[in-house]
């Protein structure tokens, strides 16, 4: 089994830059990403529950692993980046400290959460993420999203900004996304930060500037953090140019 993908500027040579979408997107956000970054092959990747992957299922972090591996086999990728965007980065971090991961030259990871330390944390967080599951099963996917992202996170954006993430991500099946929110909630994770802080690959930490929570926990964990100015949790998608700048010059420090 692989997850539903497409291929983009593969006529270079480079290694491959790989990308993984946050809760509730799919790999089609990143298409602004991927003309920006026209000098890489890229892949784009629908997670399990999502997009054309919608019928996909992984019961956990492993098998999340297991399946990027075989995608990246099935489409003869060995040399390649990971960038994932919230929960994409946290199944990046997660792949580049437990997964098999021959070929990864590199992370970038924008506003992705590296765990949760404390028992309490984790049970509360698992409690937090199972009750929108249930409203993701049960209530019309409109009203759900209505009040996601009225959630702290995303407090910078703007009510038509609101609206229009919305309308984007009502076509989700509320079924698939409410497994993928529970077998892979950051209850589950590993807390990964002295993994992280011992990688040996390149690795880069972005955080909008307005992102304050995400700032924070890079800070506190000594992560690699680069900012991207003026904009909040979803950086790549508010300013796609700075992000993109941000990404083709770390990649260029490893040519």
């Amino acid at each position: 089994m692989s997850l539903a993908c497409r291929k983009f500027n593969g006529h270079n040579d480079r290694p491959w830059l790989v990308w993984l979408h946050g809760f509730l997107g799919s790999g089609d956000e990143w298409l602004p990403l991927v003309n920006l970054c026209a000098q890489y092959p890229s892949l784009v990747i629908d997670l399990p529950g999502h997009g054309d992957s919608r019928d996909i299922q992984v019961k956990n972090f492993t098998e999340m692993s297991r399946l990027l591996s075989e995608t990246l086999t099935e489409q003869q990728i060995d040399k390649y980046w990971l960038i994932g965007y919230s929960l994409g980065g946290r199944i990046a971090m997660n792949y580049a400290c437990y997964g098999h991961h021959r070929g990864l030259c590199g992370l970038l990871v924008e506003g992705g959460n590296p765990g949760l330390f404390s028992r309490r944390e984790r049970n509360d967080r698992l409690d937090h993420d199972r009750n929108w599951a249930r409203r993701f099963r049960s209530q019309p996917i409109e009203q759900v999203l209505s009040d996601w992202y009225q959630q702290a996170v995303f407090s910078d954006l703007l009510p038509e900004q609101r609206r229009q993430l919305i309308n984007l991500r009502s076509h989700n099946h509320g079924g698939g996304v409410a497994d993928m929110l529970e077998n892979t909630s950051l209850g589950y994770q590993p807390w990964l930060v002295p993994e992280l802080q011992q990688l040996a690959l390149p690795f880069a930490y972005l955080c909008g500037e307005k992102d304050e929570k995400f700032q924070q926990v890079a800070k506190y964990c000594a992560l690699p953090l680069q900012t991207i100015a003026h904009v909040g949790h979803n950086a790549h998608r508010s300013n796609a140019a700075a992000f993109a700048a941000a990404v083709n010059h770390f990649l260029s420090l490893f040519d």
